[in-house]
Parts: C-alpha cells; sequence; structure tokens
C-alpha cells in the first residue's frame, strides 16, 4: 500500500513537470512519501512558524476576513518561487480583489496571532511541531487560520496560505505543513465546547489529513466531494468506502470521483453531489458549526495535473449558500489549494459575496438543465449505496441522481405538493368522521 501510494506520489510530480509547473526540490534528500510536498520532513532544516485565529468574546454580525502580510513571506525550501503553483501572489490577488469590488468594506478584517506549540498538537505529532513550527531565524507564519474567531464571529473567510487539508499528523505533503482547519475544529471541540462540526471540503484534491484527524470521532463530520480516479489522482486517498473507524464508522463520506476528464466534472455534477449526498447527510447530521476546506482547484483554468475539472466560480457562491442554511448559518471558509489567479479571486468574491447575503449572478440555464454525466451518476451510486446504512436521508436520492436541477425541483415540487393534498385530504376524511 505505501509503495503504491509512493508510486501514485512521483507520477504526480511527472504530471507536475509535464505541465511546465517545477516540483523538483534542488538539494533536498530524494522524495519520500510526500511525493508533491515541498519535501520529506527528513530533508527540511527548522524553517516554519504558524499562526492560528482564535478570538472569544462578542458575536460580529458582518463576516470575517482574515488575511496577515507575513503570509506572503513564506516559500518552498526549492527557492523557486516563479513556477511554483503554491505562492505569495495567491493570496495577494485574492485580497486585492475583495479590495476592488468593495466586498472587504463590509467585512470585519481580522488579523491572526500565533498559534501554540500546544494548539499545533492537537493534531500534529509533537516531533513535527518542533520540526516545522519552530525557528527564531526565520518569520515564515504559515498561518494555520480557520478564519474563525470562535465565539465571536458567525461566519467568515480565511485567505491564508499555504493550504493544510494535505498535512497529516508528521507527515507534510502537497504544499501542507499543519492543517488549518483540523486545529480549528480541535480547539472548537476542547475550547468552546461544540458538540457538533461539519467540515466539507471541496478542494479537488481529498484532503487526507483531515480525514486522518477525524477518523474515528463521531462527533465530526468529514465530507470531501474530490478527483479520485479509482486513487490515480493525488493523493491517491478518499475512496467511498473509506467511511471511518470505531466509533466514527460513518462520519467520513467521500464523493470520490471517477471517470477521469472524459468529460470533466463541472457545475452539474457539483450540484447534483450536493443535492443527493452532502446536503441530505449535512442536514439530518445537524451541525453546531461548519468549517470548509474551501480550495478553487475544481474551477475551470486548472491544467489536468492540477484539477482539471471545469466549474465555473460562480457555482462556489451558491454552494456556500447551500451551507449557510446549516447551523444557523455558521459557516467558516478557509482557503486551500487553486492556483489559477482569476478562478480563485472569481470564486472568493462570488463565496464573500454569498457571505454577505447578496444576490448572486445566476447559473446560465443551460447549466440548471444539465444532467450530471454518467460517470459522475456512477460515482455518486457507490457513495448512496454505501452511505445508505448510515444515513437515512439518502435514501431517496438512489433514483434521483440523473436528473438536472431543474428536473429534480420540479420532482420536488411535484412531490410536495402531493403530500400536501393527501395530508389535506386526510383532514378532510377526519371532518367527515368527527360529523358522522
Amino acid at each position: 500500500m505505501e509503495q503504491q501510494r509512493i508510486h501514485q506520489l512521483r507520477n504526480y510530480q511527472a504530471s507536475m513537470e509535464a505541465a511546465g509547473l517545477s516540483v523538483s526540490f534542488p538539494g533536498h534528500r530524494p522524495l519520500s512519501r510526500a511525493q508533491s510536498s515541498p519535501a520529506s520532513a527528513s530533508s527540511f532544516p527548522l524553517s516554519v512558524r504558524t499562526q492560528v485565529v482564535v478570538k472569544l468574546g462578542r458575536l460580529l454580525s458582518h463576516p470575517g476576513l482574515v488575511y496577515d502580510s507575513l503570509m506572503q513571506k513564506h516559500q518552498c525550501m526549492c527557492g523557486n518561487t516563479n513556477s511554483h503553483p503554491e505562492h505569495a501572489g495567491r493570496i495577494q490577488s485574492i485580497w486585492s480583489r475583495l479590495q476592488e469590488t468593495g466586498l472587504r468594506a463590509q467585512c470585519e478584517c481580522i488579523r491572526g496571532r500565533k498559534a501554540t506549540l500546544e494548539e499545533l498538537q492537537t493534531v500534529h505529532s509533537e516531533a513535527h511541531v518542533l520540526l516545522y513550527g519552530t525557528n527564531p531565524e526565520n518569520t515564515l507564519p504559515l498561518i494555520s487560520s480557520n478564519g474563525l474567531a470562535t465565539g465571536e464571529l458567525k461566519d467568515g473567510f480565511a485567505v491564508v496560505r499555504p493550504p493544510g487539508h494535505h498535512a497529516e499528523e508528521s507527515t507534510p505533503m502537497g504544499f501542507c505543513y499543519f492543517n488549518s482547519v483540523a486545529i480549528a475544529a480541535k480547539l472548537l471541540q476542547q475550547r468552546l465546547s461544540v458538540n457538533k462540526i461539519l467540515i466539507v471540503d471541496w478542494d479537488v484534491h481529498h484532503g487526507n489529513g483531515t480525514q486522518q484527524a477525524f477518523y474515528d470521532d463521531p462527533n465530526v463530520l468529514y465530507i470531501s466531494i474530490h478527483r479520485y480516479d479509482d486513487g490515480n489522482f493525488f493523493p491517491g486517498s478518499g475512496a467511498p468506502d473509506e467511511v471511518g473507524s470505531s466509533p466514527g464508522v460513518g462520519f467520513n463520506v467521500n464523493v470520490a470521483f471517477t471517470g477521469g476528464l472524459d468529460p470533466p466534472m463541472g457545475d452539474a455534477e457539483y450540484l447534483a453531489a450536493f443535492r443527493c449526498v452532502v446536503m441530505p447527510i449535512a442536514n439530518e447530521f445537524a451541525p453546531d458549526i461548519v468549517l470548509v476546506s474551501s480550495g478553487f482547484d475544481a474551477v475551470e483554468g486548472h491544467p489536468p495535473p492540477l484539477g482539471g475539472y471545469t466549474l465555473t466560480s460562480k457555482c462556489f457562491g451558491y454552494l456556500t449558500r447551500q451551507l449557510m442554511t446549516l447551523a444557523g448559518g455558521r459557516v467558516v471558509l478557509a482557503l486551500e489549494g487553486g492556483h489559477d489567479l482569476t478562478a480563485i479571486c472569481d470564486a472568493s468574491e462570488a463565496c464573500v459575496a454569498a457571505l454577505l447575503g447578496q444576490e448572486l449572478d445566476p447559473l446560465p440555464k443551460a447549466v440548471l438543465e444539465q444532467r450530471p454525466n454518467p460517470n459522475a451518476v456512477r460515482s455518486l451510486e457507490k457513495v448512496i449505496e454505501i452511505h445508505s446504512k448510515y444515513w437515512r436521508s439518502v435514501h431517496r436520492y438512489s433514483t434521483r441522481l440523473g436528473l438536472s436541477l431543474l428536473e429534480a425541483k420540479r420532482g420536488d415540487s411535484e412531490e410536495a405538493e402531493a403530500v400536501s393534498a393527501m395530508a389535506s385530504l386526510s383532514v378532510a376524511n377526519t371532518n367527515t368522521m368527527d360529523h358522522r
């Protein structure tokens, strides 16, 4: 299994380089398991510090925005800042876009603080934290922020880098060192005694680190929508039958799209996944708060090695709006992957607009009328087959996966009318019986 994972990771590096994106690490030891991470743990000097947002106090009415210019200083140890896909321009561009559009002025801007080593150890091993979290000569912040001012903000968006969801307990990988969202969830559990936390991960890559952190925890529901391709897409984890362990069985849901890019998944497929799997299970779970690993590398514009899907940026605004119906609207997004600057700026703008309650740009009629492609339907069928034993809410969708959004809404409307008619008939019969 380990050799297969290494093989997958080596293929990932090769495909990245074929796309003209360098992930080589001059001067580093040969790549081990963390093939596409900046390097294996054993080859890194002590070089990384981190921050995390933890605020206690009043509840603010505006969405929070987390940003800190210190994050711009982080760079891969290979020193290649020109063609590295994870670079400071990602967050600079997003922050500028939010300012230009006036969205930033409507939000509460928050600066992070440095995380303590103890906070990092809620998810990561002591050795990992000491290796990457301490260095008096380096100010690399790696802000491990969830954007959540715990207990202070109702919702928010964290414009942070580098990403975190691939970082495992003792292993950095996929440009990730510390798992921001997982740390946030642990602190919510420990400090505010939040009972039920939903983590939705819509980065195109599976969040192996987040899955690992909560695999046996029934109080954290992890739902990931990702490109899987039978384990042949990075990081190779995230199979639909990875459902959790011990008391956590059923609380790990992998919407693992298989079928490659023939055709690529787009808005119709993700809207179907939300309609038939994500939202039904999320509503049944009834979380107290929703954290989103908000990677935007499924947006059109990312080459096949980095995604290859064709979602529109505006679709993420609609996905955000759906999540806001949960947990009394307590939804916090934290930036994960996404490397096409136009795509991640557009998607961030759409998500923040959704959090602010603004009217969203309508989805094209063609998207609303489009049925999910056969590969997506088969993938969703597999998820429902596996999770129907844990979540009753998905049963009714097993025969409706192939419908377009408009067809599904029409069906829901007709079903609601039928239920209403039956209820009226029942009341009428009861009244008739009473008069007799």
